[in-house]
């Protein structure tokens, strides 16, 4: 075990169940995150008290996953999810248990769980219990079902993104059995809402290895978002490593490379079925289109291109194109955005106000600041406010 220990507030919940004559342990991902010697980001025990009863222990609860025997303990600014030894009923929608039986025992409960390496649990004491293998597991870097993979999936189909998702974010291999069962039982995923297909194709996106995306995709797991396959995209989802770590060009380079590959339509409809925000697709989208042109080669064609696109899609498209196509975009983009060289009317050294003054009015205004920012491209030492009004009122007079 490595030194990574809990806070204070969650030994305060385990302790206050155990002096009650309750069993308590911590459990799932807290204890996996603590043998891989990361701090944890959530804390989640289990117990042999009933939800009334743990609600008793505490004066601040909160009961929204009670009907599934979880209670949220709250200390201080902090929460604990602690939750009723339990075992699940049928999973209709191969999602969410219909019914919950809360038992007696700790095995019982860890054998309901998705994989070796989130059902361990752990006392105050610090005695392992492991009746799955799990630590053995993530010593060899393995992600593996509790049981059997195939009855895993059909209880709840998500657990087949966990799996992958795992294995990009902490570089695991997925056992055989496993793996085979997700190819197998990839038709479920069309289960899903895309809200949560979303999310966790994000969360693989923002890994160190996006690229265990032609997994999700040759498994099947997209089938209902993408075209009929005609090519794999191996060595482009290998690029998407080089792009930084946010959302919006991982996205981009996403729909840029299934759009290549015509897997998709459209980043756009892609994106719309995934449920991404309209700011994401409008991004992607216009992304997408950029990369089928030439890119700028002068300061000037840069402004141009902020000018019409905005600084984030003109980045997303700079960052793509150094990625997946081996050019040298983003410094020359970097340079111009550095130089503070005026590329929209809102940065001209004179506003509308100023020339409605002067008497400009309707079109004619729109057509003059449009006329001040081609000059200011050209010429980006003259965006000077008297220097402007001065052009303005020659052009005026002549």
């Amino acid at each position: 075990m490595s030194k990574v220990t809990p806070p204070k507030y969650v030994k305060q919940v385990l302790i206050t169940l155990q002096s009650r004559g309750y069993l308590a342990y911590l459990v799932g991902g807290c204890v996996r995150d603590m043998i891989l010697g990361v701090h944890p980001q959530d804390w989640d025990i289990c117990t042999s008290a009933l939800p009334e009863q743990v609600r008793e222990l505490f004066p601040r609860t909160l009961t929204v996953g009670i009907r599934h025997g979880t209670v949220t303990v709250l200390i201080n600014s902090h929460a604990v999810e602690v939750t009723t030894f339990r075992s699940d009923g049928s999973y209709a929608d191969h999602r969410h248990p219909e019914t919950v039986s809360f038992v007696g025992d700790l095995t019982s409960d860890l054998s309901r769980r998705d994989f070796t390496m989130n059902a361990i649990a752990l006392p105050p004491d610090g005695l392992v219990i492991d009746p799955f293998g799990g630590i053995e597991d993530i010593r060899r870097g393995v992600i593996r079902c509790v049981g059997e993979p195939p009855r895993r999936f059909e209880e709840d189909a998500l657990r087949m993104f966990r799996a992958l998702r795992f294995s990009a974010r902490l570089g695991f291999g997925v056992e055989e059995e496993t793996l085979a069962a997700i190819y197998e039982k990839a038709p479920l995923a069309a289960s899903l809402s895309p809200e949560r297909v979303r999310d966790e194709i994000e969360k693989m996106l923002l890994t160190n290895r996006p690229q265990i995306l032609l997994t999700v995709i040759e498994a099947g797991l997209l089938d209902r978002y993408l075209l009929p396959r005609r090519g794999e995209p191996a060595s482009e989802l290998i690029r998407l490593t080089a792009l930084p770590k946010k959302a919006l060009p991982r996205w981009a380079g996403l729909c840029a490379v299934l759009e290549r590959h015509g897997l998709i339509a459209s980043a756009g409809e892609f994106l719309s079925a995934l449920r991404l925000d309209g700011r994401t697709q409008r991004c992607c989208g216009d992304c997408c289109e950029l990369l089928r042109t030439e890119p700028p080669r002068t300061p000037k064609e840069w402004k141009k291109l902020l000018n019409r696109y905005g600084v984030d899609t003109a980045s997303c498209a700079a960052q793509c194109s150094d990625a997946l196509q081996s050019r040298r975009c983003y410094a020359a983009l970097r340079a111009v955005l550095k130089s503070g060289e005026c590329f929209s009317v809102r940065h001209l050294a004179v506003t509308g106000d100023d020339l409605v003054e002067l008497g400009l009015r309707g079109k004619e205004l729109g057509e003059m600041l449009n006329f001040l920012l081609e000059y200011v491209m050209d010429y980006p030492e003259n965006n000077r406010r008297e220097l402007l009004l001065q052009l303005v009122r020659g052009t005026e007079e002549s």
